[in-house]
């Protein structure tokens, strides 16, 4: 377990690195940073200046190893149109984007495992048939459109829930149940699938055999071996969501890293922009390695392989 252990941070260790040079390449291609920070009427003499001032004019190499030495020690530099530390502004806005995020997977999961369960039960009946249609139109429906469509009936025409802001548990119901119904379809098939396998396996015919409850059968016996794609699945929906919590707060108008990102994407403000995709990609390794961890421990053939 512990060479598990070391080779999966190992792993993880590599892809930030990667991430890191991509996110920084990307920025650097994207155009001119100079002259994006000095604004559309600044002339050749105000560029110099701003190139000279955050370091442009030195090469790209002494740039990278000089933002990921920043990087690593958590100072990714200021934000030249928020005029605040990088730093400061991601830590501000992570409770909520990591808020919705948690909250939006329980949404999921709540949905997702007892449909996905259900299903399984029902296999090739009529019950199976509504939820399997049921999942892949909520599949077929954008988080965008479901969000204004939300926001519509239940914000302006009945006054129900507030539309913006994060001021309490209410303003979070519509963007959560929006993350929630995003990440339902891959976790209820996953939850199907693995159901299906679990209950025609030869340790639920001893179970049955020996005369225990239905419920001990399904809760103690089959979910558990269900569970382990559904662990990895989960990780990545999560990482996902996250990722989503960009559109979604935009829509909201709530104020996360995500949120953030949006506009700093609009002002081109290429210090924040870097900044955000290298927290969510170590936030995504991350669960991707506590999830590894976790189907280790759950399976130990997967230590093995």
């Amino acid at each position: 377990m512990l060479f598990f252990v070391l080779r999966r941070i190992l792993i993880s260790i590599c892809v930030c690195l990667c991430v890191l040079l991509i996110s920084f390449s990307l920025t650097r291609m994207s155009g001119d940073v100079a002259t994006t920070i000095a604004g559309p009427e600044a002339t050749q003499a105000d560029i110099e200046q701003v190139r000279r001032a955050y370091g442009l004019d030195r090469p790209l190499a002494v740039q990278l190893a000089d933002w990921a030495g920043h990087a690593v020690r958590g100072d990714f530099g200021e934000s030249f149109y928020f005029k605040k530390d990088v730093s400061s502004l991601i830590v501000e806005r992570m409770p909520t984007t990591f808020r919705l995020g948690v909250f939006g997977m329980l949404v999921g999961l709540a949905l997702a495992l007892p449909l996905g369960i259900l299903a399984a039960l029902y296999e090739g009946r009529f019950i199976d048939r509504a939820i399997q249609l049921l999942i892949s139109a909520n599949q077929a429906v954008p988080s965008f459109w479901l969000a204004l469509m939300l926001i519509i009936v239940f914000g302006v025409h009945l006054g129900w829930l507030p539309t913006t802001g994060a001021d309490s548990w209410r303003h979070f119901i519509m963007p959560t149940l929006v993350l929630g119904l995003s990440v339902l379809p891959a976790l209820a098939r996953l939850a199907r699938s693995g159901m299906i396998k679990a209950l025609a396996s030869d340790y639920v015919r001893t179970a049955r055999a020996k005369g225990l409850s239905s419920f001990s059968i399904i809760v103690k016996h089959a979910l558990r071996n269900a569970a382990i794609p559904i662990v990895a699945i989960a990780a990545v929906q999560f990482g996902n969501a996250l990722g989503g919590s960009v559109v979604i707060e935009s829509v909201f108008a709530l104020h996360g890293v995500g949120h953030l990102a949006w506009e700093s994407i609009i002002k081109s403000d290429v210090a924040v922009i870097q900044a955000s995709v290298l927290m969510f990609s170590i936030i995504y390794v991350v669960i991707t390695f506590i999830s590894d961890v976790m189907n280790a421990m759950l399976d130990p053939r997967i230590r093995l392989s």
